[in-house]
């Protein structure tokens, strides 16, 4: 059967506004002449005994497992999980022990790029939006909010546009069985900078972080920086999003994909 797959994913890219300063990503390339010496001097042989005085090219690179497209793990939101399910929870899940089952799944996009820059997302819009595009969600569906922030990326304001799904409607997809969502935003929450401000207005602490810390309650994993949802239909099609295999780690990178049998 034709298959197509749809990238949606950014690649691990420095000199632009990806993240907050920070934690941006650095890569230095090595091009095949500069591993040339050392590859000649280590096997005793003159760099012009190799093909053209060339070797490999590499890269080294120095960045947080939540830097480019990535899938965070429970244990990046609270040391425990599940709270809501067994008394006192469960040790979170690190990324090395999520389930891959629950990488490769049907998808379903929620169009938000209308709501406000800032906006909580909250269940009443989730289910507006599902009720919109017709879809009923069903157990390990994985979820993904198109905000406006994905137009935006890698420019100056990236990480202080789109909405953000708040706590109440993250817990409104985990309750019906969701356990992978993502969004192309910086972060699943609001941007940081509307919540300083709104802490700034007399706001409760509570906000900080709260759609993150729905996994306190049910673990669930979500991904960051996605990107080309616009390009998705509302459903019908697979998500593949394998992260990583980092040991013990809060989240591991991931090439996001959507798969289309045609």
């Amino acid at each position: 059967m034709p298959r197509r797959i749809v990238d949606i994913s950014v690649a691990l890219r420095q000199g632009i506004k990806s993240d907050p300063p920070w934690a941006l990503p650095q890569i230095d390339y090595h091009d095949h002449r500069m591993t040339a010496p050392p590859i000649a001097e280590y096997f005793g042989i003159r760099q012009d005994q190799l093909p053209e005085g060339n070797y490999a090219a590499r890269e080294q690179a120095r960045l947080s497992t939540h830097a480019g497209t990535h899938l965070d793990s429970p244990y990046h939101f609270f040391p425990r999980q599940d709270e809501a399910l067994v008394p006192g929870g469960r040790p979170s899940m690190r990324i090395d022990e999520v389930p891959l089952d629950w990488c490769f799944q049907p998808g379903v996009k929620l169009d938000f790029r209308a709501l406000p820059d800032g906006y909580t997302v909250q269940p009443e819009d989730v289910a507006k939006e599902l009720d919109r595009i017709g879809h009923v969600l069903k157990p390990l569906e994985i979820v993904m909010v198109n905000t406006r922030a994905g137009s935006r990326y890698g420019e100056d304001d990236y990480i202080d546009v789109g909405c953000g799904m708040g706590k109440a409607a993250t817990l409104f997809l985990l309750e019906r069985g969701i356990r992978v969502c993502g969004t192309d935003a910086w972060s699943w929450d609001v941007p940081f900078s509307v919540t300083k401000q709104r802490l700034a207005e007399g706001a409760s602490p509570d906000i900080i972080w709260e759609g993150h810390r729905a996994g306190r309650e049910i673990g669930y994993c979500h991904m960051e920086k996605l990107h080309n949802l616009e390009a998705l239909p509302a459903d019908g099609f697979m998500v593949a999003c394998f992260p990583v295999k980092v040991h013990r780690a809060s989240a591991g990178w991931t090439r996001a994909v959507a798969i289309f049998e045609e």
